[in-house]
């Protein structure tokens, strides 16, 4: 976690006379015909990507940074340089509890622009903790002035305490100015009765399946609470028979472990549709892959697509890559394609997660897909193809 760039084969680091360390993914020139090439030279879980009032991208992500986050950036999703940490846990309002286990647990970071100032929702470890949980993970929210930071923590405690631990918060900025925070339950000491569960128990592999689902609630528009009562958004599937099973279920299938996950949710609003796309598997494996639901409110009732998954392993026909996952979403430079930014794994870089960004597209059926995993050199977003 110390070293935060691989020497990847098919990319070129280079040293500026500055002393900083812009990282390249370009395979061509920065003229129209340039192409870039997944993966991206950033070892990052779960990246975040931020586009500024002023057209740049800044980029964050679970891992290399210490008790807290790191941040890159980039003027065209190709070249991006270390911007180094930019939120520390043990800041004024520091809430987190850093000698927890997974060392504080600081992951999935995402920073939004609002009234012009930065506020960064992340998951870590809670420092009250009574009962000793393992897992006691709570979503916090710091504040910059700057998309570089230093960020620091809105209060000196989470964001809210649904009594359960929680990770990976996604916030949806509606049109009629609503806030909306979207969030993970986690697995942990959550035992759920399905079809899968029973299979699982019969076989002898597993006594229990836990399970993580998706909530949403409103927040307070001052980021200080949450509006009433979390409502399910999304959960794992509890008959055999569902479309959606097989894919969902494959970390217990394959006898992976015993834990069905709906997590690393991303809502946004297009026309009257909200789509909210989606990781399920275990994040550390194989199998982790990428759908997505839609409804007609922001809290739905959401119904998962018929075309799921939308993004997944490619080893098994011919390709390099697993662990496809936890994804967010941007635009090319001049705004005319959508991006998806997501982790994955390769042959080449083991178990380490790095970054890809494919193109996604939503057709005039409302159908959402994604063209990747890819590997092979591509147009630079926003140019000629």
């Amino acid at each position: 976690m110390q070293r935060l760039f691989s020497f990847l084969t098919g990319f070129s680091l280079f040293m500026s006379t500055a002393g900083s360390t812009p990282l390249f993914a370009q395979t061509g020139s920065a003229s129209a015909g340039a192409t870039f090439q997944n993966p991206l030279p950033v070892e990052f879980g779960d990246p975040y990507v931020l586009r500024d009032k002023h057209g740049k991208y800044y980029m964050y992500g679970t891992g290399g940074a210490k008790n807290g986050f790191a941040a890159y950036s980039s003027d065209d999703l190709v070249h991006w340089q270390s911007e180094g940490q930019v939120y520390y846990a043990s800041n004024a309002n520091g809430w987190s509890d850093s000698t927890a286990a997974w060392d504080g647990a600081y992951w999935a970071p995402e920073v939004y622009e609002y009234k012009d100032r930065y506020y960064m929702f992340y998951s870590a470890q809670w420092k009250h903790n009574p009962t000793r949980e393992l897992e006691n993970f709570r979503i916090g929210v710091a504040v910059a002035d700057r998309p570089t930071g230093p960020f620091t923590d809105l209060n000196n405690k989470p964001v809210f305490d649904p009594g359960y631990p929680v990770i990976d918060a996604n916030v949806l900025f509606d049109k009629d100015g609503k806030i909306y925070l979207y969030y993970s339950r986690c697995c942990y000491k959550h035992p759920v009765e399905s079809e899968v569960a029973t299979w699982a128990k019969q076989q002898g592999w597993y006594d229990s399946i836990e399970e993580s689902w998706v909530y949403g609630v409103a927040l307070q528009p001052d980021f200080s609470g949450v509006i009433g009562e979390p409502v399910l958004q999304l959960r794992p599937p509890v008959k055999m028979d569902d479309k959606q099973a097989e894919w969902e279920s494959r970390s217990v299938t394959s006898k992976e472990v015993n834990r069905r996950w709906t997590e690393g949710s991303v809502a946004f609003r297009k026309g009257d549709t909200y789509y909210m796309m989606y990781s399920s598997n275990y994040f550390g494996g194989r199998n982790y892959a990428v759908g997505y639901a839609t409804a007609k409110s922001p809290l739905g009732p959401y119904t998962k697509a018929a075309n799921n998954p939308v993004l997944e392993k490619n080893e098994e026909k011919g390709g390099t890559v697993t662990g496809t996952g936890h994804n967010s979403i941007t635009w090319s430079p001049d705004g005319k394609e959508m991006l998806c930014v997501y982790h994955a794994r390769t042959t080449g870089t083991g178990d380490q997660r790095v970054v890809f960004i494919d193109r996604m597209k939503i057709g005039k059926n409302g159908k959402l897909t994604v063209e990747g995993p890819t590997t092979t050199p591509q147009a630079v977003p926003g140019k000629k193809r």
